[in-house]
C-alpha cells in the first residue's frame, strides 16, 4: 500500500502541475491582442498539449486514491471531505478543457482579470485536500 501512496501523491503533484499552468496559459490567452494570430496560435497549442498529457495523468491520480480507499477502509468523515474535493477538481479539470474550446473555437469573452482569480481555485483545492490529509478533523 506504500507503494499506492507514493503514485497517487506523484500522479496529483503532477495533475496539480497542469492544474495551475493550464489556466495561466488561459490568462496568456485572454490578453492576447486581437490579429496576433501567431501568439494565440502558439498559446493554443501549449493548452492542447498540456491538457492532453494532464488528463491521464489525473485519470490515474483518481484511480490510485481509489486503490487507496478501497485498500484502507471507508472511515472517517476527513475522506469523504477530501473526494468531495476530488470530485470538484474533475468538475474544474472537465471546466478548462471545456474553456480550452471555446479559446480554440474563439468563443472567450472573459477577461485575463477573471482567468487569474480562476487559477486561484485549485490552490485552494490542494491546501483544503492537504489539510484534510494530515489533521484527519473528522
Amino acid at each position: 500500500m506504500l507503494l499506492a501512496k507514493v503514485l497517487h501523491l506523484w500522479m496529483v503533484v503532477s495533475w496539480f502541475a497542469g492544474l495551475f499552468y493550464l489556466p495561466r496559459i488561459f490568462v496568456n490567452l485572454a490578453m492576447v491582442e486581437r490579429g496576433s494570430d501567431k501568439e494565440r496560435k502558439r498559446l493554443l497549442t501549449m493548452a492542447e498539449k498540456l491538457y492532453r498529457f494532464m488528463t491521464p495523468i489525473g485519470v490515474l491520480a483518481i484511480a490510485l486514491g481509489l486503490w487507496l480507499w478501497f485498500g484502507y477502509g471507508f472511515s472517517g468523515g476527513w475522506l469523504h471531505a477530501k473526494t468531495a474535493l476530488a470530485v470538484l477538481l474533475i468538475a474544474y479539470h472537465v471546466y478548462c478543457g471545456r474553456l480550452l474550446q471555446g479559446f480554440k473555437d474563439d468563443r472567450i469573452q472573459r477577461s485575463h482579470l477573471w482567468f487569474r482569480w480562476f487559477n486561484e481555485v485549485p490552490v485552494l483545492l490542494l491546501l483544503a485536500a492537504i489539510y484534510l490529509a494530515v489533521f484527519k478533523p473528522f
